[in-house]
């Protein structure tokens, strides 16, 4: 909703669909812990307990630019996490789990090189 400059209209429209991309992503992901017969995470402190992304101040607006960057590194944390668990789904021979995490793989790496190309000098 704060993002100002020349870049507004596209930006805006590129937050929302990764908001509303990654809001269906939660759901598919609580639903596959249920499956797993746990129970999942679902309020914003229990989520902020298990994110390994960093949280901007909370006073803070950043400028365009500084969201795009922290979009990336946030896609990037992502990637890194799931690449991490491979090999404990591979140990639990969970092939649904292994599927979720490469199609999550190849959402957050398409996006955070769309982001990436974004910061380009053209």
């Amino acid at each position: 909703w704060n993002v100002t400059g020349p870049m507004f209209q596209t930006l805006h429209l590129m937050f929302e669909a990764q908001y509303n991309e990654l809001a269906l992503a939660v759901d598919a992901i609580a639903e596959r812990i249920r499956a797993l017969g746990e129970f999942a995470p679902g309020s914003y402190a229990a989520f902020s307990a298990l994110t390994s992304i960093k949280e901007a101040p909370v006073d803070s607006v950043p400028t365009a630019t500084a969201m795009i960057e922290d979009l990336v590194a946030g896609h990037e944390t992502v990637i890194r996490v799931a690449r991490q668990l491979f090999p404990l789904v591979d140990k639990a021979s969970d092939e649904s789990t292994a599927d979720l995490l490469t199609q999550r793989m190849q959402v957050h790496e398409k996006t955070a090189w769309m982001l990436r190309s974004l910061l380009e000098k053209g």
